[in-house]
């Protein structure tokens, strides 16, 4: 056991989050050496309609290129753009080996996403958090070949945002002390768990910066935005008490989902139901591997014009048979969509974890059909590990392979971690 696990609850806490600078795109300029010195983003495949960028090197940057932004229109900002296509199993590799590296300082290692990760530090009595950070960043570089920028503070909202203050390469730390100073006068978007829309409806009251968020008033704030209002002002007076979970946790994953932009338009419920089989079938395996069974379903669509909306309802019971989530899918979709416009892509996550995994019989025996087809699906599993993922295929994906044949299972792995 190390020190910190120990000593943690005994002295002001010491937490770091690593940030791998432009993690996609470092990956690929120290793996080609020749694409040094020149403005490189990964991205999509703009024939299947995922052309928008990833991430982009340091160089693509300073010519105002922005994650998400499609690929024909980064060409107009840069045209010495080099686009390399994603190649997520090298990614997955180089995350690896930086965790192996953070696993020999302690074992309360949370991830968030590929790229990122919070780290405890607090009680080690041979190095300060400091020395540990700036020892972490110099072994990345030269035992890796990527850059990471470290957060320190004694919570992990502030060390998030140590991580993004100051990049690349470099170490921010963020004290009881100056906070204020550091912290406050950024705009509130730069808070976790504040997005566009949340980030516009503070706007619109005259709340820009963290600062505003933590000195509002604490009822106008609950009515606004109801408890994540008291939630986002603890965030921002670094009142924010979560742990770093131990490596071993799984009950860190609090949601599974995948989403995709579809090859084509999307005209009718065949299509939908082609979409939501791939979707459901990557989610539940994932599941499977982390032995976790959901109850909530929530589907994401978005139109060809962009507007999106999300639905969601409960299962009758814990489940991860795809089946199941696709049958849900369908009468959520149907019952929410009039098909007024084409759909250019759909989404499906699955939350709400029952980590007991308590089994509920009942007359109808649906419970013991439950068993078989997760055995089955299981059994699948074990192929597709073996032999790839379309070496087994269900019939309503075969109907159109030219919208089923993308792999969210290995393209497109998330690691959701909630605070």
């Amino acid at each position: 056991m190390f020190d910190n696990a120990k000593n943690g609850d005994k002295m002001e806490k010491e937490i770091l989050h690593i940030d791998c600078n432009k993690f996609y795109a470092s990956v690929e300029c120290y793996l080609h050496p020749e694409l040094a010195n020149k403005p490189v983003a990964v991205g999509g495949s703009e024939k299947s309609r995922h052309g928008i960028i990833l991430t982009k090197n340091e160089i693509a940057s300073k010519y105002g290129l922005t994650v998400g932004e499609p690929l024909w229109k980064a060409r107009q900002k840069c045209p010495d753009l080099i686009v390399v296509p994603p190649n997520f199993p090298v990614y997955i590799e180089f995350s690896n080996r930086v965790r192996k590296i953070l696993e020999e300082y302690t074992d309360l290692i949370e991830p968030f996403g590929l790229d990122e990760s919070w780290i405890d530090v607090t009680g080690d009595w041979h190095k300060t958090g400091y020395e540990i950070a700036q020892e972490i960043r110099k072994r990345v570089k030269n035992e890796i070949g990527i850059t990471v920028s470290i957060g320190l503070s004694f919570n992990k909202i502030f060390a998030k945002l140590g991580s993004d203050y100051k990049k690349p390469d470099a170490v921010t730390v963020i004290t009881k002390e100056n906070y204020r100073d550091i912290v406050w006068p950024l705009p509130c978007s730069d808070l976790l768990m504040i997005g566009r829309a949340t980030t516009k409806k503070l706007n619109a009251y005259g709340i820009y910066t963290i600062g505003d968020v933590a000195n509002a008033d604490e009822s106008f704030m609950k009515n606004l935005l109801g408890k994540n209002g008291q939630m986002l002002q603890r965030f921002a007076r670094g009142e924010d008490r979560s742990p770093v979970r131990h490596m071993n946790l799984s009950r860190d994953i609090k949601s599974i989902g995948n989403s995709t932009t579809t090859p084509r338009d999307l005209i009718d419920n065949k299509d939908v139901k082609i979409i939501f089989t791939v979707l459901a079938e990557s989610v539940t395996r994932r599941m499977r591997e982390h032995n976790l069974k959901g109850t909530t379903l929530t589907i994401s669509v978005r139109d060809r014009d962009l507007n999106t909306f999300t639905r969601q309802c409960k299962m009758p019971s814990a489940t991860n048979v795809s089946n199941e989530f696709v049958k849900a899918s369908m009468e959520l979709f149907k019952a929410n969509y009039s098909w007024e416009k084409p759909i250019r892509s759909l989404g499906l996550s699955v939350t709400d974890f029952d980590y007991d995994n308590v089994i509920q019989f009942d007359l109808s025996g649906s419970a013991q059909k439950r068993e078989k087809l997760e055995r089955l699906e299981t059994a699948v599993d074990r192929l597709k590990d073996r032999y790839g993922n379309f070496c087994v295929q269900k019939a309503t994906a075969l109907c159109d392979k030219g919208l089923s044949h993308f792999n969210p299972f290995e393209e497109h792995t998330i690691h959701p971690v909630s605070i």
